[in-house]
């Protein structure tokens, strides 16, 4: 569902509203029915944090050297989690990048987090190394398309989805993901849940 800011919709008449609300609904159902036929993966950039890439001399076990989520991006995770508590979906289960700003996103929005490397932050990391990653990520998607009736969610980083999907995405979007022949990755559906 796509995040309605008021000011956006002072302009559109109340039929033009109502009919862009529906849609927001339909998307919304199609989604929470893609996610209970499982066999995909649910991936999110992580929420809001404020600012581009982390500090020089950052240090992955300590969050205050890190970048952060804001109050708006702790916000935007729990808006995520309510999403998925309202349609009673739960992930099979929930990795995530062990940047702090990724594993809090997680779980605020879940309420747990595994940490996984091969979701972090390509920035940094040798070509190769950055290679055996997206291959690890593109077999645990085809291993993910083999259990109906289950999703997981994946949290990651802007990077990570690009280099995975070849598309860019917002803070806290979401791109439904499933497994194409030969390795390859399909964006089923993309979506703004808060």
């Amino acid at each position: 569902m796509i995040k309605r800011r008021p000011f956006v919709f002072a302009a559109i008449s109340g039929s033009a509203l109502a009919a862009l609300t529906a849609r927001a609904a339909q998307a919304s159902d199609t989604l929470a029915a893609r996610l209970r036929e499982g066999g995909v993966v649910i991936a999110f950039r992580h929420a809001l944090a404020p600012g581009t890439f982390d500090p020089p001399g950052f240090k992955l076990g300590d969050c205050a050297t890190q970048r952060n989520l804001d109050d708006e991006g702790r916000a935007q995770a729990r808006r995520i989690g309510q999403w998925f508590t309202e349609r009673r979906l739960v992930p099979a289960a929930v990795r995530s990048s062990p940047w702090c700003r990724c594993v809090d996103t997680a779980t605020l929005a879940f309420g747990r987090a595994d940490s996984w490397p091969a979701l972090g932050s390509p920035h940094g990391v040798a070509e190769t190394t950055r290679s055996t990653q997206l291959d690890e990520l593109r077999r645990a998607l085809a291993q993910a398309a083999t259990r109906r009736g289950r999703f997981e969610a994946w949290v990651t980083h802007q990077f990570v989805l690009r280099d995975l999907t070849g598309e860019s995405t917002a803070s806290g979007e979401a791109l439904l993901l499933a497994a194409e022949a030969r390795g390859s990755v399909r964006i089923v559906e993309r979506a703004l849940l808060f």
